[in-house]
């Protein structure tokens, strides 16, 4: 189990969570923060979308709010699983996509 969390689990901030640590809205929180977690980040992207929509009006913000991750992104999300037949990708990034490797920054 150890080896499938790949990232720190986020603490939600809301006013929910504050208010009501052991809450039903603050143990959702934590769960959807715990397989967020987990996922690369085609599949976080995906996940959130996919919460936001079915959370309709407002989904997007209170999923921003509950994980952290840029409202633009998780929309993107959204349209990516309402597209029809979704493009297969073999990688996360294009390629030469990402930051360099820090051995190669200490080289130059």
């Amino acid at each position: 189990m150890a080896d499938q969390l790949c990232r720190k689990v986020r603490v939600c901030r809301c006013r929910f969570c504050r208010r009501e640590p052991q809450g039903e809205a603050a143990q959702e929180h934590r769960a959807i923060n715990r397989v967020m977690a987990t996922l690369d980040e085609l599949g976080r992207r995906l996940f959130a979308g996919l919460l936001a929509g079915q959370a309709g009006h407002g989904g997007v913000v209170r999923l921003s709010r509950i994980t952290g991750m840029s409202r633009t992104t998780i929309r993107r999300g959204w349209l990516e699983i309402r597209k029809a037949a979704p493009e297969l990708r073999r990688g996360v990034r294009r390629p030469g996509a990402g930051r360099k490797r820090a051995e190669k920054n200490i080289l130059e």
